[in-house]
């Protein structure tokens, strides 16, 4: 490979991916060229685009899929910067806290273009399994902020449904916003011993006793944080919950909300935006050592072992996967 290429990963097709040489791509005005020190999967995307299904309804999904996709949670160098970004800006170590979107190269890869406004600098001496997901944890915290904003936090007794990466970040940051309690549901041992290590007050499986306590008891949880986007956990958590419930994983389906739920000022909450605030508070939670991404990673790959990742996620055997794009 030379100066004016990038080894890049594309899948080919469903279940079909190879690491390709393309020509280096030159950031446009508010552009940086970003050379990726270490990128993780975001398993809903890596799984969807890899096993050929849309991760929206109406995705167009096209093989061979776009250089680079899915991946958007990276950390690197900005080593260009296109004509309206700072030229100051060139050297900085950064975290890609925002994903530009799909119908573009993606990020894994050796170099990569991003939003410059998708960018944030990251200390020279924090590791790259701690800050690579940083977009992952601002995502997480856009819930953790429409839940502060009804106060639904603080002081209260929490319940966070699901333990993939998302929940246990969500554990984390229920934990640094001054919850009381922060109960984690899933189905996997394994999962609830680690959310119980990184702060998680009480742990069980779905289908508990503990969580079938009606909202209107002194023991019913304040609020909660569903990171599944499934119906069943959704539903589950409203009865339970006096002021809210929080949906951060991707709905595809129909929540039922009835009567019960009407009355007394309960609130389901729909997902908010993506914002460079949100991003901030996480980068802060991670320096202060309140909110840490390490455990989250539990292999480092070459690129070029993209779908066995894939296969450590389908089965689970993975939580997230950080890949080395120069191998």
């Amino acid at each position: 490979m030379d100066e004016l290429s990038v080894r890049s990963l594309q899948i080919t097709a469903p279940g079909v991916a190879e690491v390709v040489s393309i020509e280096r791509p030159v950031p446009g005005e508010e552009d940086v060229l970003v050379e990726i020190e270490a990128i993780a999967t975001c398993p809903h995307w890596d799984r969807h685009i890899f096993e050929g299904r849309p991760m929206f309804e109406g995705m167009r999904l096209e093989y061979p899929y776009w250089p680079g996709q899915p991946g958007h949670e990276a950390v690197g160098r900005i080593v260009a910067c296109g004509s309206r970004v700072e030229a100051s800006r060139k050297g900085e170590r950064v975290a890609v806290w925002r994903d530009a979107g799909p119908y573009r190269r993606g990020l894994y890869a050796t170099h990569a273009i991003v939003p410059a406004v998708n960018t944030i600098a990251v200390p020279e001496d924090l590791p790259a399994v701690s800050i690579a997901s940083l977009e992952l944890a601002m995502c997480v915290q856009v819930s953790i902020d429409q839940l502060n904003e009804i106060g639904a936090i603080a002081g209260q007794r929490v319940v966070v449904s699901g333990m993939g990466p998302a929940g246990l970040i969500a554990v984390q940051l229920m934990r640094a916003a001054g919850a009381e309690e922060v109960w984690a549901v899933d189905p996997q041992a394994e999962r609830c011993d680690l959310a119980a290590s990184l702060g998680a007050t009480h742990v069980c499986k779905p289908g508990d006793p503990r969580l079938a306590v009606s909202r209107n008891r002194p023991e019913a949880f304040h609020a909660g944080l569903d990171t599944t986007g499934l119906p069943v956990s959704i539903e589950a958590l409203m009865p339970s919950c006096r002021r809210a419930v929080a949906i951060f994983g991707v709905l595809r389906e129909p929540v039922r909300f009835g009567p019960t739920q009407w009355y007394g000022g309960f609130s389901l909450i729909g997902y908010g935006e993506h914002n460079r605030l949100s991003a901030e508070r996480a980068l802060e939670a991670i320096l202060n050592k309140q909110l840490t991404l390490d455990p989250l990673i539990t292999h480092q790959l070459p690129l070029s072992r993209y779908a066995e990742g894939v296969s450590l996620l389908q089965s689970l055997s993975a939580i997230k996967v950080l890949f080395d794009p120069t191998r």
